[in-house]
């Protein structure tokens, strides 16, 4: 009962923090013209992590995760190694049978071979690897354990649903998994500021989340290439989706950008939520880094 009431009590903060935190309503009429036309469900949650500022569109629905489910996938695994189950230099042995059919780099190992943990975790984050991520979540307790740990992370409207039990109705509804905008990006704040287990879990998990392969049709192709940006995407027919932390030089922010019921499907760059994403992150780099007071690198400045 004890723990019943104290997930009540961290749920309150994250469902009341749209209310109680500070509105930047210039940047959410901004937020409101870019999505004007959209054929689909939006929600966008937006947060200045210097004047601690938010803008919200939606922050609070619940969304299909795709991939983004991989996040909370990491905070398992992060938490085994914490709690010495797992070591980031551990060996582990490939099984076919783990195969998730697919693209994946895993999927072409044969059965047998040998793969460290901590390169399982680049797979999943970074080319974001469905084999490695389905290994991962079984390596880090299942389903259940990860959702307890988002529990006690205040986070009640995340839960991985795939391969959970329990959780059959809500895979039938939302898929692998299911956040809202706002529920994501007080995680990846949380992991930025390294208050999530430990400061140098935090911090692995900010490196797994730094190298994301996926910089073409989504939005973090947006930001200069020189600019460090943590994020995770997630796509499928009906859903397209990314949540980031863009560490910009004067006002790093949180970017989560969540769509679902899409009516345009295509896979192609010119996808309707593809180009709005790209279109919300030109108009938020412009909003926290005007050209007025932003300086280009050296190698920069002669191109302009």
């Amino acid at each position: 009962m004890y723990r019943l009431i104290v997930f009540f009590l961290l749920g309150l903060t994250v469902s009341t923090l749209l209310i109680a935190q500070p509105h930047d309503k210039k940047l959410e009429a901004k937020i409101a013209t870019t999505l004007k036309g959209f054929r689909g469900e939006v929600g966008v949650y937006i947060k200045d992590l210097r004047s601690g500022k938010i803008a919200v569109y939606h922050a609070d629905t619940i969304f299909p995760t795709a991939s983004i489910v991989k996040v909370p996938i990491l905070l398992g695994i992060t938490a085994a190694v914490q709690n010495g189950q797992l070591q980031y230099d551990s060996q582990h042995v490939y099984r076919d049978s783990l195969l998730y059919t697919g693209e994946d780099i895993l999927g072409s190992f044969k059965d047998g071979e040998k793969i460290a943990l901590k390169k399982i975790i680049m797979l999943m984050m970074t080319t974001s690897d469905n084999t490695a991520s389905l290994w991962l979540q079984s390596l880090a307790g299942g389903g259940q354990r990860i959702n307890q740990l988002l529990n006690e992370q205040g986070l009640l409207s995340t839960y991985v649903n795939s391969r959970t039990p329990g959780r059959e109705a809500n895979r039938t509804q939302y898929g692998w998994g299911q956040t809202t905008p706002a529920e994501l990006g007080l995680l990846l704040e949380r992991i930025y500021r390294k208050e999530v287990f430990s400061p140098y879990a935090s911090e692995k998990m900010l490196r797994a989340m730094s190298r994301n392969f996926w910089d073409e049709d989504e939005s973090l192709g947006c930001f200069p290439p020189y600019i460090e940006v943590f994020s995770k995407n997630g796509c499928v027919n009906a859903s397209r989706s990314e949540a980031m932390i863009v560490n910009a030089p004067h006002r790093p922010f949180v970017f989560c950008i969540f769509t679902k019921n899409n009516i345009d499907q295509r896979w192609t760059h010119d996808n309707e939520a593809w180009t709005l994403a790209r279109s919300m992150a030109t108009m938020l780099w412009d909003h926290f880094e005007p050209k007025d007071k932003w300086t280009p690198p050296i190698n920069q400045r002669n191109n302009k």
